[in-house]
């Protein structure tokens, strides 16, 4: 999936990614705002992950969207 797909329609996604990913807040979808780096960077803080797992998480997010 092209994250600038994402970005154009981040209202659809965010509720995707809320259903993944339950902790989320409002404020922490707002600032993360279609971008990768960011959801990884919040996934970790809000999880407590390594930078790794977060990834591996985001991805097979990724492959769910297709």
């Amino acid at each position: 999936m092209n994250w600038d797909h994402i970005q154009g329609n981040w209202k659809e996604f965010s509720g995707r990614i809320r259903q993944r990913w339950g902790n989320l807040t409002d404020n922490d979808l707002a600032k993360i705002a279609g971008h990768r780096e960011k959801l990884i960077g919040t996934l970790q803080k809000s999880y407590g992950l390594a930078k790794d797992h977060a990834e591996l998480q985001v991805r097979e997010f990724e492959k769910t969207l297709h």
